[in-house]
């Protein structure tokens, strides 16, 4: 499969660095007591008329109470026109034949992609047109199916999806949210982490928010959702909170998303996304386990009628422009959950754990300003796309390859 232009490349490469969580080779045996519930979700799958591609996300979760020792996604691409678009996952992903249509990929789940309780994997699914432009809008029906010996209910296993290009112009915002299973404290002005996360422990929520369409942003608002038995550590600049400190809105009017096949730089302060985070403190009386009901969901501000979008940073809004709220091209990957995933007393770490010097977030700025400086292809693939194989744990920045912008 030939790659014709860089943004395409991008979106290969991103998959390609999805495959900690999937491979070609089939799952173990079944084992005693790894009986669950897992749950099929699709998002992601509509495209702006202007972009080449995006990336779609089939997202399994575990709604049952232990971990599967097998799991497999089956996607069915029978239906896709490939001499017009092509539709494919993971490249670990194993095909049912090599012609120009494969028919369907099955992609079996290493030891790390398994989901505990409570926990959801996501499979990266890569979309993008063979010709430079389509002359009319083309859909075709894709189907996702779990497959696993130990889920014990099969009515959420299979969930059909059109892939959609379509003929429309705009911004299309994705969100991927880390589950959070890691405690964390601040040493030398630095979040480090700290080993399991217990009652009583600090943690932090990490997600990814970036632009798959064709029109840039003039900002994003961001709605944060805390699960039970979880509070925001502190307030932040730009976001306004409940009474109980479990829900925020964050604002940002003046941090523009380019395109993501308009971010071609890395380092610069035109980005088509970034990484956000956000301290929580999980209560003194939570029981060991996965604290669901956690939510991110992020919404496009576009610049006002009249005003021409920015391709550039904008570092202040101009007094006659006021943002407005737009409507997504795609709103299905607009919002992800995750869980807050709390270990019984005696596991190892802990808030009182010893940080690395090494590693660890500078806490500068507001807590969860963007950190900029990111290309989509560092952005897709290493921020979001290793959520994939790493979403069972926190994934730290390297201080001094990307600075705070907001």
């Amino acid at each position: 499969m030939n790659f014709r232009n860089r943004p395409l490349v991008r979106l290969g490469a991103a998959a390609l660095l999805a495959s900690g969580a999937f491979t070609a080779l089939g799952a173990p045996a079944q084992a005693a007591g790894t009986e669950t519930d897992l749950s099929l979700d699709v998002v992601g799958t509509r495209v702006a008329d202007g972009a080449v591609g995006k990336l779609a996300f089939a997202k399994v979760t575990n709604k049952g109470e232990n971990t599967p020792s097998e799991l497999a996604v089956r996607i069915d691409v029978s239906k896709v026109d490939f001499s017009k678009v092509v539709v494919f996952p993971d490249p670990d992903c194993k095909p049912d034949s090599e012609g120009e249509n494969p028919g369907a990929f099955t992609c079996y789940a290493n030891e790390a992609g398994l989901p505990g309780p409570g926990e959801t994997i996501d499979l990266p699914v890569v979309v993008f047109k063979m010709a430079e432009s389509l002359d009319t809008a083309y859909s075709a029906p894709v189907t996702f199916t779990i497959i696993s010996k130990d889920d014990t209910s099969k009515d959420n296993n299979t969930k059909s999806a059109t892939v959609e290009f379509t003929k429309e112009s705009g911004a299309d915002l994705a969100v991927l949210a880390d589950d959070v299973k890691n405690a964390v404290t601040i040493k030398n002005g630095k979040i480090q982490l700290a080993g399991d996360l217990h009652a009583g422990d600090t943690a932090q929520l990490i997600y990814t928010a970036w632009n798959q369409g064709d029109l840039a942003t003039a900002g994003l608002k961001i709605s944060v959702k805390l699960p039970k038995g979880v509070t925001f550590t502190e307030t932040e600049d730009d976001c306004e909170y409940d009474a109980d400190k479990t829900s925020l809105v964050c604002a940002y009017a003046d941090a523009p998303f380019v395109p993501q096949d308009q971010d071609e730089k890395d380092g610069d302060d035109i980005v088509s996304g970034g990484r956000f985070y956000h301290l929580l403190t999980v209560g003194k009386d939570v029981k060991a386990g996965a604290l669901t009901g956690g939510t991110v969901s992020v919404e496009p501000i576009m610049p006002a009628k009249g005003v021409t979008a920015q391709s550039t940073e904008i570092k202040n809004l101009p007094e006659n422009m006021t943002p407005v709220n737009a409507a997504d091209i795609d709103a299905s990957d607009n919002t992800d959950g995750y869980a807050v995933v709390v270990a019984a007393e005696g596991g190892a770490g802990g808030g009182n754990g010893d940080g690395n010097d090494d590693g660890g977030l500078p806490v500068t700025g507001a807590k969860a300003g963007l950190i900029g400086g990111v290309g989509v292809a560092v952005l897709a693939a290493g921020g979001a796309m290793f959520l994939v194989a790493r979403r069972r744990r926190v994934v730290l920045v390297t201080p001094g390859d990307e600075k705070p912008t907001a």
